[in-house]
């Protein structure tokens, strides 16, 4: 992706963040679609890490960032830390691929629905980024939501958590990794396919895959080469340039396609349900509202400032 300057990095930025969070929104239509040809969700997952890594390599050889990922590899520490966003995202991978395939859509949605929030919690932790009285509405509505979706089913929402947990973490390592976006993606994507070639070899040996039985299957496990990387690229690299806060505001593109797809498949949305997710919603909505008024307030300041006394 070409350097940008000024006002320019952060349009730049601020698409790439748009464009990761439609690609993930309407990634449940891959996986259930995949899921109805008879793949199933450990399959899914190890054509994920299989073909991720030839599309990832592609993208570092056309941006020259081969001589980083090979000092990637040679710096103990910076491996250690991708070694974990590498454990991060998998898990990630793994539960939001079963969730989608097990008519749980709703559930991750509401995990997505969570994260922006927790972003807030962690950007003021780590990165000393300051949440407003209307921040903390914003997450205390969330807080009720959660409570009523533990409520609709029965038990805690354990998807919702650990897709949120896993994600806001994987974030923050990005964050503080001193990696260009292609070249850490590689490195990821490297240390995950030996274990999908080990599934996917096996699955083939004892006559239990679904991907080479035909050409039209085939094609739906390469698919998950450039429908993982492409978006995890563009989160990788508007991480590294936006604040925290903003990231978390764009994402809630993301949960509100998933819900949108649970809703069209069929998943029971009950009174307990919709009550959770009026909660989120309020949450989102105050504060996609603070943001803006935040916004305007800083232009308006800098208009000010830069007039003539």
């Amino acid at each position: 992706m070409p350097v940008a300057n000024g006002s320019d990095a952060s349009r730049a930025a601020l698409l790439s963040a748009f464009g990761c969070y439609v690609m993930w929104g309407l990634m449940p239509l891959l996986f259930m679609g995949q899921h109805a040809v008879g793949f199933d969700a450990p399959e899914i997952l190890a054509h994920r890490a299989l073909w991720s890594v030839l599309v990832a390599g592609l993208l570092v050889w056309l941006a020259k960032q081969g001589g980083q990922v090979a000092a990637v590899f040679r710096n103990p520490k910076t491996l250690a830390w991708l070694a974990l966003s590498t454990l991060l995202i998998a898990v990630n991978w793994g539960i939001y691929v079963w969730a989608t395939t097990h008519h749980a859509t709703l559930e991750a949605s509401l995990g997505y629905y969570i994260n922006p929030l927790l972003n807030m919690i962690v950007g003021m932790w780590l990165f000393r980024e300051r949440i407003d009285r209307w921040g903390w509405v914003a997450i205390g509505l969330a807080a009720v939501g959660v409570l009523f979706q533990a409520l609709a089913l029965g038990r805690p929402p354990w998807i919702s958590i650990a897709l949120a947990i896993s994600f806001a973490s994987y974030g923050v390592i990005r964050k503080r990794v001193p990696v260009d976006a292609q070249a850490g993606l590689l490195v990821e994507c490297l240390l995950l396919v030996p274990f999908g070639l080990a599934w996917v070899l096996w699955l083939q040996q004892s006559g239990a895959g679904t991907a080479f039985s035909d050409p039209v299957h085939t094609l739906w496990a390469l698919s998950n080469g450039p429908a993982t990387v492409l978006p995890l690229v563009l989160f990788a690299w508007s991480a590294r340039r936006l604040p925290l806060s903003t990231i978390g505001f764009i994402q809630f593109l993301a949960p509100t396609l998933q819900f949108a797809v649970g809703v069209w498949s069929g998943e029971a949305l009950t009174g307990l349900r919709i009550a959770s997710f009026a909660f989120i919603w309020g949450g989102a909505a105050v504060f996609a509202a603070a943001a803006f008024l935040r916004v305007r307030a800083e232009r308006e300041a800098l208009k000010a400032s830069a007039e003539p006394v």
